[in-house]
C-alpha cells in the first residue's frame, strides 16, 4: 500500500495512507498524540496506581516504533523493569523508518529508536537495561494468551477503516490477556468502541483526547468480588 510523508502540526511526522485516507498519527501532532494517549492515559496512569516491579505491555500495532520510543525513554529513570511486546502484520522498512523525524523533535539520540527497528523479530531482545522487546508479525485477531499484561496499547488503524478490528471479538481478546486490574488505552472515542469494551466485560473512561481530538478512552479489566 502507497505511503506518503506528512508532517504533523506538533512538527513530527507520520505515514499517510492516501489510498484509506488515514494516518499513523494525529495529523495535529504524532508526538503530542503518543504522549498524551498511551504515555500519560496509560503508562504513567498504570503505574501510579499499581505497585509492580516488572511492567508487561502490550502493543497492538507497532508501525513506525514512536510509542515504543517514548516507553522506552519513560523507563530510563524508573526502578521498574519493561517487558514490552508489540504486534504487527505488516512492518515498516527501514528506509521509510530513517524518514521520521521522532529523535530530532525529542533531541535524543538515534541508537534506540534504530535497534527497536533492527532487532530481530519473534524473539525477545534488550534495548536498555530494564527495558526489552518482543516484535511479533501477527494479525491481531491472532492474538490468544491468557492473563499476560498489565498494560496495552490499543493503537490499530481507525475503525473508519478496519472496522473489524474494533469488535466485541478483538477486546474480548483484550480483556483475556489481561492481569486483573490491567489498563487498555487507545485514541478512539467511538460509540460502538465503547460499547464493544463494555460488552465484554470492561469498565471504560471518557478521558480528554489529545491535541485536535476532545475525547479518547480508557478501559479497565475490574473483576467483581464475589458478594
Amino acid at each position: 500500500m502507497k505511503r506518503q510523508f506528512l508532517k504533523t502540526g506538533d512538527g513530527s511526522i507520520t505515514l499517510h495512507l492516501p489510498d484509506w485516507g488515514e494516518q499513523y498519527h494525529s495529523k495535529h501532532g504524532a508526538i503530542a498524540e503518543a504522549r498524551h494517549v498511551f504515555v500519560k492515559s496509560g503508562l504513567r496512569h498504570y503505574l501510579e496506581h499499581n505497585a509492580v516491579d516488572t511492567l508487561s505491555l502490550l502493543e497492538i500495532g507497532f508501525g513506525t516504533g514512536l510509542n515504543a520510543l517514548l516507553t522506552v525513554q519513560q523507563f530510563e529513570n524508573r526502578s521498574q523493569s519493561c517487558q514490552y511486546v508489540a504486534l504487527e502484520a505488516y512492518p515498516l522498512a527501514l528506509d521509510e523508518i530513517s524518514q521520521l523525524n521522532y529523535c530530532e523533535e525529542l533531541q535524543i539520540d538515534k541508537e534506540h529508536y534504530l535497534r527497536l527497528h533492527t532487532v530481530p523479530w519473534e524473539q525477545r531482545s534488550e534495548i536498555t537495561n530494564n527495558f526489552n522487546i518482543t516484535k511479533r508479525k501477527q494479525f491481531f485477531s491472532d492474538f490468544s494468551e491468557e492473563n499476560a499484561y498489565n498494560l496495552i496499547y490499543f493503537d490499530a488503524f481507525g475503525a473508519r477503516v478496519q472496522p473489524e478490528l474494533w469488535t466485541e471479538e478483538i477486546f474480548r481478546k483484550m480483556f483475556v490477556g489481561l492481569k486483573d486490574s490491567g489498563v487498555l488505552v487507545t485514541y478512539s472515542a467511538k460509540g460502538s468502541v465503547r460499547r464493544a469494551m463494555q460488552a465484554v466485560g470492561f469498565i471504560v473512561e471518557r478521558l480528554p483526547g489529545p491535541p485536535g481530538k476532545r475525547e479518547m478512552l480508557r478501559a479497565t479489566k475490574t473483576v467483581k468480588l464475589p458478594e
